[in-house]
């Protein structure tokens, strides 16, 4: 785990957040997949695989950003 946040800690910011504004937000109109995803999570109706991958997808450049947020918070300046 530690090898991992290792790697995580080496990303630079800049890549983290090119991932977020493309894969996360992607596609923009008429609203970002993880909207829609995150809406259709709180009205219980992402029951769907696809939606479910789709929901994890959109996702990950922002958990990938909030571990790294984490890591750096961890470790001393």
């Amino acid at each position: 785990m530690t090898a991992l946040l290792s790697q995580v800690d080496r990303l630079p910011w800049i890549v983290v957040i090119a991932l977020c504004l493309t894969l996360g937000l992607a596609p923009y109109m008429p609203e970002p997949h993880i909207v829609e995803k995150l809406r259709m999570l709180l009205q219980g109706t992402l029951r769907k695989p696809i939606d479910i991958f789709d929901l994890l997808l959109h996702a990950a450049p922002f958990l990938l950003a909030l571990v790294k947020l984490a890591a750096m918070m961890r470790s001393p300046v």
